[in-house]
């Protein structure tokens, strides 16, 4: 896939800014690329599926006490206000009820974000507070996925 110039600059910066994320913790620059490749202009929605680790496991906090919940409220505390300060916006935040059709899955929360375009994603994922924030993500989540819908 040919990318754009200027989209081959904002993958490397996301890339290099989360370098230091566990592997399955953010996108991996394939991900990047498939996602900034998206039209220009049109809604993104994010659908996020988490499940907790019993003990958040923080990279470099080893006395760090706090449950996978509670680290992930410490990430939440920032993504949300950031989210929105970018122009993006919760549809639904839930406890995970269930596998109405498909394979059963076993998930403690869904998040479904809408953005109006690309640069308010790009916006988030760029900004600093969100940025010093994502750690707390990482050592929240045991496992994470993450379906993108475009418009």
């Amino acid at each position: 896939m040919e990318v754009k110039p200027d989209i081959a600059r904002k993958i490397e910066k996301l890339v290099d800014w989360y370098r230091s994320e566990a592997a399955d913790a953010c996108p991996s620059q394939t991900q990047w690329t498939q996602i900034l490749s998206l039209p220009e202009g049109k809604p993104v929605t994010l659908i996020n599926f988490f499940k907790f680790r019993e003990k958040a496991a923080y990279q470099s906090e080893q006395s760090a006490t706090a449950t996978g919940d509670e680290a992930f409220n410490r990430y939440a505390s920032v993504s949300i206000p950031t989210m929105e300060k970018v122009g993006g916006k919760f549809l639904h935040v839930g406890p995970f009820a269930g596998t109405f059709l498909g394979e059963n899955e076993d998930w403690d929360l869904v998040a479904i974000g809408s953005y109006p375009d690309l640069d308010a994603l790009y916006a988030l994922y760029s900004d600093e507070d969100y940025r010093q924030a994502f750690h707390h993500r990482s050592a929240a989540v045991l496992r994470q996925k993450v379906v993108a819908c475009s418009h």
